[in-house]
C-alpha cells in the first residue's frame, strides 16, 4: 500500500468513524446507522483488489491492560493503543520507546475474557466497585515480587487448580464485562481503514482444566457481536465454548476459534476422547471442524510444530522447543501436544467417522502481554511479559511466572493470509478457508498448490500461481478422489530486510492401513547448487553469523526459491496431508543480540543462531468427501 493511498483511506475512514457506530444488531435504534454502514461498504468496495491475491500480515494473539496478568506486569496499553502500535506508531513500554519495523496489515486484540470485567472495574474510577480494597492493592503494586504473589493468588490458584474456575470475589457483575468489551469493540471500529488496515473483533477464552492449556482465540467476521465474550468460568472445556459459538451463529454472528500453545496442553489438545472421557463422536468432529479452522503454530512460549525428542529424523525439529514449560503446572513434553502429530492424527477420523476434527490450517501470534502487536524482530526484542522479562538480566536468568524460563521464550510468530483485498470480510474469509501461512518473524512469502495436472516445471511465480488456482487447489484446501499421483508446486521469497532462504520442504503425513502415523520430509528446492544424496538429504547451507558482532551476510542462500514435487508413492486409498516448510539461513537469536549489545557471554542453554522459517497451511487428500456441517 503506497503512502498516498494510506493517507486517503485514513482520512475517509476517520471522517466516517468519528461518530461511534452502534453494533449491527442495534441498527434500528439509530437512524444514522444505515448511512454510516454504507460509507464503510463503499470503502470496502473501493479497496485495491488482486484476483491472484496479496499477502497480508497480521497479529492474532496479544494482550493489553484489560488482561489481568498483563496489567499486573505493568502493561497500561489500551486496545486502541495496541492498534495504533500495529499501524506504526511509537509507544512507551517498560520505560522505553518502541516501534514496529513495519506496520501491519491487520490486527486483533485478544484480551482474556476471564477477568476482563474486573480489569474494567480496576481501571475506571467511575466503575462500580473501583474502591474495593483488593483493587486498591492491585493498583498500588510496584515491586515484581508483590506482583507475582498477587498473580498467583488471584489468577493461577483459580484458573489451574482441580476445582471449577470462578470469578474473583471483587467481580461486580456482567455489566463490567459489557463495559470492557465495549472498549475493545470501539477500538476495532475506530481503527478500521478498509484497503489499508483491518481490525477484527476478538477475545481469548482461556480454559485450562488441571493446568492443561486449551486456550482459544475467537474471531468475528463483522460487527454483529455478542453483548459480552464468554470465559472459562462459564465453560471450562471446548464443547461449552462451541455451544456458545453456535448460539451466536443463530443470532447472526460469523465466528471461528484458533487453539493455541498446544505444546502446553498436557495431551488434551488432540485427545482421542472428549471432555467426558468418551471417544470422539461424529457430532464432536463436525462441530470442531466447523468452528476451529486454524491452529497457532508458534508463539512466545515456543514452537508447537514438532520437538527434537520425538522427531529425531527431522533435522530442523530443534527449533524453539521451550523445554522449561515442563517445570511448571505439572506439564510434560509429550508428542501428543504437537501440531504435526495432531493434524496427522486427524486423518484417522476421516476414515472412521467421515470427518476430520483436527483439520487445521496454520496461524501464528506472539501472545505478547506488553500490548505490542507482532513485535517479532529478533534484533529488537524487549521481552513480552512486563516486569518478568523487561531487563536483560531477567531475560537471561528470570522466569515468566508459572510458564517457562525467560531464556526459552521465542519472539513469537506472525500470520500471513492470501486475500484479494485488505478488508474484514476478505481477511476473515481467508483465515476461515485456511489460505494462511505463518512465519517465525520475518515476512517471507510462501505459495503452495496441488493438483493432478499442474505444470511440473513452473517457469515463473505468476504462471505457477495462475496454474495453481486454475488447475489445482491452494493451501488450506482439499482434493477429493484423485485418480493419479498429485503434483505440488511451491514458491517462497525472502523478507527483503532479512536473511536469504536455505530450502523449501514438503512435509507429507498419512495414517497407514494398520492405523499408524507415517510421515516423510521431501526437499523440493534449495540454494547454492548443493547436491542431494540418495536418501534425499542435503548438506547444510552454511553459517555466516559473527557471534562477536551479532551480524551475518547474505553471501549464502537464495532470495527466492521455486520447485515442484510429484508424489509417486501416493496411495489413493489413504487420507493424506502435505504442507510446505520454508527454512531461512542461520541468523542471530534474540538472546545473542542481547548478549552482544551488553558485552555479556553467550548462554550455553540456548542456541546462538537460529534458522527462521515459514509454514504453509496443509493441503489434504481424501478418497471421499467429508461429512462437514
Amino acid at each position: 500500500m503506497n503512502i498516498s493511498l494510506r493517507i486517503k483511506y485514513s482520512i475517509i475512514a476517520t471522517l466516517v468513524l468519528a461518530t461511534p457506530i452502534l453494533a449491527e444488531n442495534e441498527k434500528n435504534k439509530d437512524s444514522s446507522y444505515a448511512a454510516q454502514a454504507e460509507h464503510i461498504k463503499q470503502l470496502e468496495k473501493d479497496a485495491p483488489s488482486n484476483p491472484l491475491k496479496n499477502a497480508y500480515f497480521g497479529e492474532t494473539h496479544m494482550h493489553t491492560s484489560y488482561s489481568l496478568d498483563a496489567y499486573i506486569g505493568g502493561n497500561r496499553m489500551t486496545p486502541s493503543d495496541s492498534l495504533r502500535f500495529a499501524k506504526g506508531e511509537e509507544m512507551l513500554i517498560n520505560g522505553q520507546k518502541h516501534k514496529l519495523e513495519r506496520p501491519l496489515d491487520f490486527c486483533a486484540v485478544t484480551d482474556h475474557s476471564e477477568y476482563i470485567g474486573e480489569m474494567y472495574t480496576a481501571m475506571h474510577a467511575q466503575a462500580k466497585g473501583y474502591d474495593q480494597d483488593v483493587l486498591k492493592e492491585l493498583r498500588s503494586l510496584t515491586k515484581y515480587e508483590e506482583q507475582i504473589k498477587w498473580f498467583i493468588k488471584y489468577v493461577i490458584s483459580v484458573n489451574r487448580g482441580d476445582a471449577p474456575p470462578k470469578h474473583t470475589d471483587f467481580f461486580t457483575g456482567v455489566e463490567s464485562i459489557n463495559s470492557a468489551w465495549k472498549v475493545n469493540v470501539d477500538a476495532v471500529r475506530e481503527h478500521y481503514e478498509p484497503g489499508v488496515f483491518t481490525t477484527l473483533a476478538a477475545f481469548e477464552w482461556s480454559g485450562a482444566p488441571k493446568g492443561g492449556n486449551l486456550h482459544r482465540n475467537v474471531f468475528f467476521r463483522d460487527m454483529v457481536l455478542p453483548e459480552r465474550p464468554v470465559g472459562y468460568a462459564e465453560f471450562n472445556r471446548e464443547e461449552g465454548l462451541w455451544g456458545w459459538m453456535s448460539e451466536q451463529e443463530k443470532k447472526g454472528s460469523r465466528l471461528f476459534a484458533i487453539p493455541h500453545n498446544s505444546n502446553a496442553s498436557k495431551g488434551m489438545m488432540f485427545n482421542k476422547n472428549d471432555s467426558t472421557g468418551k471417544p470422539i463422536t461424529l457430532e464432536y468432529a463436525q462441530t470442531r471442524n466447523h468452528f476451529e479452522r486454524l491452529i497457532e503454530m508458534m508463539q512466545i512460549k515456543g514452537n508447537s510444530e514438532v520437538h527434537r525428542k520425538f522427531w529425531t529424523a527431522d533435522e530442523f525439529a530443534d527449533f524453539e522447543n521451550a523445554d522449561s514449560l515442563a517445570k511448571f503446572s505439572k506439564r510434560e513434553i509429550k508428542k501428543e501436544n504437537f501440531v504435526r502429530h495432531g493434524v496427522i492424527e486427524g486423518l484417522k477420523y476421516s476414515t472412521s467417522l467421515g470427518v476430520n476434527p483436527y483439520k487445521y490450517g496454520f496461524s501464528g501470534g506472539t501472545d505478547s502481554h506488553n500490548g505490542l502487536t507482532a513485535d517479532v524482530a529478533e534484533d529488537n526484542f524487549i521481552g513480552g511479559h512486563g516486569a518478568a522479562d523487561s531487563t536483560v538480566a531477567l531475560r537471561r536468568k528470570g522466569q515468566v511466572p508459572e510458564w517457562l524460563d525467560a531464556i526459552d521464550q521465542s519472539i513469537g510468530s506472525i500470520t500471513g493470509v492470501w486475500a484479494e483485498k485488505n478488508t474484514r470480510a476478505d481477511i476473515w474469509d481467508a483465515m476461515y478457508n485456511r489460505e494462511t501461512f505463518v512465519t517465525s518473524g520475518p515476512r517471507m512469502l510462501v505459495r503452495f498448490f496441488a493438483g493432478e495436472t499442474l505444470s511440473k516445471n513452473p517457469n515463473d511465480a505468476k504462471n505457477m500461481i495462475e496454474d495453481g488456482y486454475k488447475n489445482g487447489v491452494a493451501m488450506g484446501q482439499t482434493i477429493v478422489g484423485l485418480k493419479k499421483a498429485p503434483t505440488f508446486t511451491v514458491w517462497a521469497q525472502k523478507d527483503v530486510d532479512k536473511g536469504n532462504l536455505d530450502r523449501i520442504q514438503i512435509i507429507k503425513g498419512w495414517v497407514d492401513k494398520d492405523g499408524k502415523q507415517q510421515e516423510k520430509i521431501i526437499n523440493v528446492a534449495w540454494s547454492d547448487k548443493r547436491k542431494m544424496d540418495k536418501n534425499g538429504n542435503l548438506p547444510k547451507v552454511g553459517n555466516t553469523v559473527d557471534l562477536k558482532t551479532a551480524k551475518y551476510t547474505n553471501e549464502i542462500g537464495s532470495p527466492m526459491l521455486m520447485g515442484s514435487f510429484t508424489d509417486t508413492e501416493f496411495d489413493a486409498t489413504l487420507p493424506t496431508l502435505y504442507y510446505a516448510r520454508v527454512i531461512q539461513i542461520p541468523t542471530p537469536r534474540w538472546s545473542t543480540y542481547d548478549a552482544v549489545r551488553n558485552n555479556l557471554p553467550l548462554l550455553d542453554r540456548v542456541p546462538a543462531t537460529i534458522q527462521e522459517r515459514a509454514w504453509s497451511s496443509p493441503i489434504w487428500f481424501t478418497p471421499t468427501k467429508e461429512k462437514e456441517i
